[in-house]
């Protein structure tokens, strides 16, 4: 098998990974609901996994490293926070239903900058015509369906300029691009722990420069005479029981990417979709959409067939044992943009334990199944 389908969710862990999983589930309870060994060895577990995280993304205090479900309910809190009917929210082109799916159920205003692919000028321009007087500025680190890396530095000094909130949404980019929540000065950036960061799914965070609004309620282990949730982060945003296990198999998924770089795990995948664009441009029939100057794409390459539909191409692949997604990725504004939304495409995206020798081998399989989805 090979493994190509990073950008919904590494299956490839660090063995510490899920080691810390099966120890937290022998031997750890739930933090703040107990002074015995269990429930402290899960306390300082959790709060090791905020110091970790606030190290990699420079963030000032661990208690502003929220834990969620996923990065949807990260993108949930930060747009309930922000957002009030009728306001006018500026995003990208490339933006994932989690954003646009909530600013829809909140009756906002959706002002998309819809710019060509791989367009970084283009699109910092589109941005800073649009943000001035916007209630919010939410926008996508990486396309998850191209891999296009748009000019967040230069979109969040812009909204710094016209002091609107900034919303980042590092799906595709925590633990592969650097990620600086202080230079940003972003009012949520939002995260996954099953993708770049190697964790387990069911695990994801919110980064929060800004007072939020809690979107669940409930018991906090804190401030329990209060029928209010606590004015404190964490606590304000985790009400109910944590997922321990899953936030020790995080903690261990970015210590493994502290130890080995960002940097170096960025360098490692840009390059891995550099050679597997050159090998399929000998594939008939097939379009590649790549970065041609080679600075603004990440670890995510889509394709389509003129001759196969793009559900056809990823059901053949999967039949040879290549794990690829198709279709429209939940992001049907990517698509729109891109002018590939009546097919979608077929994504293909890398992770640190993809290899070359893998990559090489990816190009006779597609053409082998394009033929087989034709027959």
């Amino acid at each position: 098998m090979i493994y190509l389908d990073s950008a919904a969710t590494t299956l490839q862990k660090p063995r510490a990974v899920h080691e810390a999983v099966l120890r937290a589930m022998r031997t750890m309870a739930s933090p703040g609901r107990g002074g015995h060994s269990p429930a402290r060895l899960a306390a300082e577990t959790a709060y090791k996994c905020r110091e970790a995280i606030a190290r990699l993304f420079n963030v000032e205090k661990p208690e502003n490293v929220v834990f969620t479900m996923n990065a949807t309910h990260a993108l949930n809190i930060a747009l309930y926070s922000l957002i009030s009917p009728g306001d006018r929210v500026v995003v990208s082109g490339y933006e994932h239903n989690a954003v646009t799916r909530p600013l829809n159920l909140l009756g906002a205003d959706i002002d998309a900058v819809c710019t060509p692919l791989f367009d970084r000028e283009a699109a910092l321009e589109g941005f800073r015509k649009r943000i001035p007087g916007a209630a919010a500025c939410v926008c996508t680190h990486v396309s998850n369906v191209f891999g296009f890396v748009l000019p967040v530095e230069e979109i969040a000094a812009v909204c710094r300029e016209y002091s609107v909130p900034f919303v980042l949404d590092a799906s595709q980019s925590a633990g592969a691009l650097p990620v600086d929540a202080a230079a940003l000065g972003a009012s949520f950036i939002a995260m996954p722990g099953h993708k770049g960061l190697l964790g387990p799914q069911g695990t994801g965070v919110l980064i929060c420069g800004a007072p939020a609004t809690p979107v669940i309620a409930g018991g906090t282990g804190s401030d329990s005479l209060s029928q209010r949730m606590p004015a404190f982060l964490p606590d304000r945003l985790e009400a109910g029981t944590h997922n321990i296990p899953g936030v020790a198999g995080l903690l261990a998924g970015v210590e493994y990417i502290e130890k080995r770089g960002v940097e170096a795990i960025g360098r490692h995948e840009r390059a891995l979709i550099s050679a597997l664009a050159a090998g399929l441009e000998d594939v008939p029939g097939l379009e590649a959409f790549t970065d041609a100057g080679g600075g603004c794409q990440a670890g995510v390459l889509s394709v389509r067939s003129r001759d196969v539909g793009s559900e056809e191409l990823g059901e053949a692949l999967a039949s040879l044992g290549v794990c690829v997604r198709a279709g429209l990725h939940c992001a049907p504004y990517a698509h729109r943009t891109a002018g590939t939304e009546a097919e979608g495409t077929v994504r293909l995206s890398v992770s640190p334990f993809n290899t070359y020798q893998e990559i090489r081998r990816v190009p006779a399989l597609v053409e082998r199944a394009a033929e087989r989805a034709k027959a």
